[in-house]
């Protein structure tokens, strides 16, 4: 079945065609027959009884400098026009973020939208995360130097990043010195209103954090992302690379965990991330990547399990709208 397929997401002109999982999904799509229209965030505009959003149809092509072409702009309904809604601008998650949320959550009896947007908005990736405590490394969610100064003591090395960050930015190391701590506090709380993030820091991210991919709470494929030299980040956006890589027992414990609950939140597309082979860290639901090179790794197709994650819950659906 041919699908109309709305992409909340980023400008077209700065995708990068060869590592960007939107973009991935969007060529898988189209693959299958599928009608794709892209629109920004601030395109919404809630007219008091409908969603609608000025969107543009695009067509994508896997070609460097060329990897799309828009059509005229159209006014859509996104509850009548459009069978799905992908939800796939890049965080940070602010209060744009959320208001989006909202907004689409108004059109979830007649669109489905993927990721569900309520699940999004209550699920930020590092506190959702909190729920499964048992398989963190110690952390601290504060915005006192005084705790954090304790926390440095107790654990020798620490890792200090916003609470709503994306791509590695901002995520700072500090040795058991201690040295810039104060200064570091006082930048995180004259840059963000929220409290910031504390870890235990984790020695084995040196030989890599996995991103393991989870499609409607199952794994789909995981990819490890080892830091460059003289860095403690391993994102690929920050200089990481990537490497093939398997789930240990103690990975395949946590996704078998985690996995029903994403399911029953609506949550189709995820990316959990993990350290030393035991160590969970983030749980990502706004806008996970990785899954460019899980499939050149692994010659797998994630885009395709995505999009029968997608047939099976529009068929769901139909099922039960027709069984009322």
């Amino acid at each position: 079945m041919s699908l109309k397929v709305a992409m909340q997401m980023d400008p077209m002109e700065g995708i990068n065609i060869g590592g960007d999982s939107t973009f991935h999904i969007m060529l898988s799509a189209q693959a299958r027959g599928h009608s794709l229209y892209h629109y920004r965030p601030d395109d919404l505009t809630w007219t008091g009884e409908r969603l609608i959003a000025q969107a543009r149809p695009v067509t994508v092509q896997k070609v460097a400098g060329d990897h799309f072409t828009f059509g005229d702009p159209v006014r859509l309904d996104l509850g009548r026009d459009i069978d799905v809604v992908w939800m796939r601008q890049d965080p940070p998650f602010d209060l744009s973020y959320t208001t989006a949320t909202h907004l689409l959550e108004r059109i979830e009896g007649e669109t489905l939208v993927v990721n569900n947007p309520g699940s999004v908005r209550n699920a930020p990736e590092k506190l959702f995360v909190l729920d499964y405590a048992r398989f963190m490394p110690p952390t601290m969610i504060t915005r006192s130097l005084a705790e954090t100064r304790a926390f440095l003591a107790q654990h020798g090395e620490i890792v200090v990043k916003p609470l709503y960050g994306n791509g590695g930015v901002a995520v700072f190391h500090i040795g058991s010195d201690g040295k810039n701590l104060a200064s570091l506090v006082e930048m995180f709380s004259e840059r963000w209103v929220e409290p910031f993030m504390v870890q235990a820091f984790i020695r084995d991210v040196a030989s890599g954090d996995k991103r393991i991919v989870l499609v409607d709470g199952e794994v789909a494929g995981a990819v490890n992302r080892i830091p460059g030299s003289g860095e403690i980040r391993s994102n690929l956006a920050v200089g990481g690379k990537a490497a093939k890589t398997e789930l240990t027992p103690q990975e395949q414990e946590i996704c078998a965990i985690l996995g029903p609950e994403l399911k029953a939140r609506g949550l189709l597309f995820v990316g959990i991330d993990v350290i030393g082979g035991k160590w969970l860290t983030e749980i990502n639901v706004t806008s996970p990547t990785g899954i460019v090179a899980i499939d050149a790794f692994n010659g797998s197709d994630t885009g395709a399990l995505i999009w029968d994650a997608i047939d099976a819950r529009l068929s769901a659906r139909a099922e039960a709208a027709s069984a009322t």
